[in-house]
């Protein structure tokens, strides 16, 4: 189920708005069909991975040694009138992840990242800052300097947010594009440049048609199963 909802409505919790379809086919191989809403198309469903994370992989070497991955995506593609006449918008999502990816896995251990999904982005200056920090300072941080990295992802109005504005090319943290290694920057960052950013090469078999993700890569422990319509 997918809504439409502007202004005070885009704040409830709940839905609200326009309801745009009242279902939508999750694909697990790839092969079901966007739907289309009027000017709106969505896709949901696992597709190839964009970007990789992993402790084996991220070590010092010749070059990624880690294996593929897949990622759970949703893909939407709205007219720009219906993002509002401000050039910059952001982007969270509250099912699994905030706006900014690999923060949570980072930064949370065991449990503590389930609490950290069902909390609200106007609250995480106040739940996380103090801890945040505190992690930045134990890989090598001065305790200001931990402060003011941990605020390059919390600042004081919509944390964990990704804000992309429309007048400036796509590139992260300044939104992502398909392309994008959004976990690179993200290693140095942790560690106070002790682990340099992995130079990963980028899929290649982006389609060029919407909701333009690679097919998901096929692993030999997970059954390819499609959910039906």
């Amino acid at each position: 189920m997918a809504w439409y909802a502007a202004g005070n409505q885009a704040r409830w919790p709940e839905p609200a708005g326009q309801r745009l379809t009242a279902s939508l086919p999750v694909s697990f191989d790839g092969l079901a069909r966007p739907v289309q809403v009027g000017p709106i198309r969505l896709s949901a469903g696992r597709r190839g991975g964009r970007f990789f994370a992993g402790v084996e992989g991220a070590r010092p070497g010749p070059g990624w040694t880690g294996p593929d991955g897949n990622v759970n995506s949703i893909a939407l593609e709205v007219p720009v009138d219906m993002l509002g006449a401000d050039p910059v918008i952001g982007v969270w999502a509250a099912i699994s992840l905030g706006g900014h990816p690999t923060i949570n896995p980072f930064l949370h251990p065991g449990r503590e990242k389930y609490v950290y999904h069902s909390r609200q982005p106007v609250d995480d200056v106040a739940n996380y800052l103090g801890p945040w920090s505190r992690i930045l300072e134990n890989d090598g941080y001065s305790p200001e300097a931990a402060k003011a990295a941990a605020r390059q992802v919390l600042p004081d109005i919509l944390p964990d947010i990704l804000r992309y504005d429309r007048t400036t090319p796509a590139a992260y943290p300044n939104g992502r594009s398909l392309t994008d290694n959004v976990c690179s920057p993200h290693f140095p960052w942790l560690s106070h440049a002790k682990l340099p950013a992995p130079s990963l090469v980028p899929h290649e078999n982006l389609p060029p048609k919407f909701p333009c993700l690679a097919p998901p890569t096929p692993h030999p422990d997970l059954p390819t199963l499609r959910r039906p319509a």
